[in-house]
């Protein structure tokens, strides 16, 4: 029968199951979790990386979802100590789908997470119909700045990049590589992405001012929690990347 106690200890699992009409059924959540910010009070928070163990057997959850990659040893444990665990993993709009309708059949939500993918789907295609055909800008995505992280191909940010109608300036290098700042004005990016707060100190790098995007004044920050978490909402963040890319695309006729 589905899960009546449920723990989560990953952010975007938490906002697959509440999307899924699952939130009744959610007893912990993990200590990052901060969406949907209402539907969170009263939870019982459970750790994160580093998982409190006796506050989850407490718990008496049916099922604890985490995600493979960050907390496999943790989760392993909780499998010794006999708890039912479902191990998540996802790195694409595709695998995001799959893991909402992995999710669905486990815990009984399986027509909820068909019809949460299909609607997801049409606004994907929608988005890449409206910039089909476009200019494919340079983009440079800032992660962080010291030092200067970025997003390579195989992450969430390269897929979005890309169905945005954009080529990502590092699509040559895989997962979160570190860049040299040479690099990037040599690859001189028509745009620039920061999923943190730094437009003003980007701007205003010493040797940077030839660069496309400074010159056009195309620096843009995103929230970062719309391109990292494999969940609905990384949709909102493919509509954002589209809309800052060509604009004119979805203008009003």
């Amino acid at each position: 029968r589905p899960p009546q106690r449920i723990i989560s200890v990953a952010p975007s699992v938490t906002e697959i199951l509440f999307a899924l009409g699952r939130r009744d059924n959610v007893v912990g959540i993990s200590d990052a979790d901060d969406y949907p910010a209402a539907g969170l009070r009263g939870k019982a928070r459970v750790g994160g990386v580093i998982l409190n163990v006796e506050r989850i057997l407490a718990l008496r959850p049916d099922l604890v979802v985490g995600v493979a990659s960050l907390q496999r040893g943790q989760l392993e444990r909780l499998i010794r100590l006999g708890l039912p665990v479902l191990a998540v993993e996802a790195h694409s709009l595709e695998e995001t789908f799959a893991q909402i309708s992995l999710l669905g059949r486990v815990t009984g939500r399986g027509a909820a997470a068909d019809r949460l993918v299909g609607g997801l789907r049409a606004r994907v295609s929608a988005v890449e119909l409206r910039v089909r055909g476009r200019v494919l800008f340079r983009v440079y995505v800032e992660i962080w700045d010291e030092p200067l992280q970025t997003a390579g191909t195989g992450t969430f940010i390269d897929d979005l990049v890309r169905r945005a109608g954009g080529r990502n300036l590092f699509a040559d290098l895989r997962g979160w590589p570190q860049v040299a700042p040479e690099a990037v004005v040599r690859r001189d990016p028509d745009v620039i992405l920061l999923t943190y707060p730094g437009r003003p100190r980007v701007a205003g790098r010493t040797g940077w001012a030839g660069v496309a995007a400074l010159r056009r004044g195309r620096i843009y920050e995103l929230d970062p929690d719309l391109v990292s978490r494999p969940g609905p909402r990384l949709v909102d963040g493919l509509e954002r990347i589209a809309r800052l890319l060509h604009p004119e695309a979805f203008s009003p006729p």
